[in-house]
């Protein structure tokens, strides 16, 4: 039986890529003082793309431990 999944919404997945694109857009065609303004999103989007490749990498290493890992005997009686 497969384990229930949370469904995600296709563009809530791309959301934090296309925020650090969007930013480096705005940050390429404003000039001087205004540059600054974009900074924020780009350094929130990167945060989240990098949180959540360490979420995966913790998450897919401790399934690779319990694959393997000897599996557990029953329960004596």
């Amino acid at each position: 039986m497969k384990a229930a999944r949370p469904t995600t919404h296709p563009l809530l997945a791309l959301a934090a890529p296309l925020l650090v694109v969007l930013a480096a857009i705005s940050f390429t065609v404003r000039h001087g003082s205004q540059r600054l303004q974009a900074v924020p999103a780009l350094l929130i989007g990167c945060g989240l793309v990098v949180s959540g490749r360490l979420r995966r990498s913790r998450r897919r290493h401790s399934l690779a431990q319990a694959l393997r890992s000897p599996p557990l005997s029953p329960p004596p009686g």
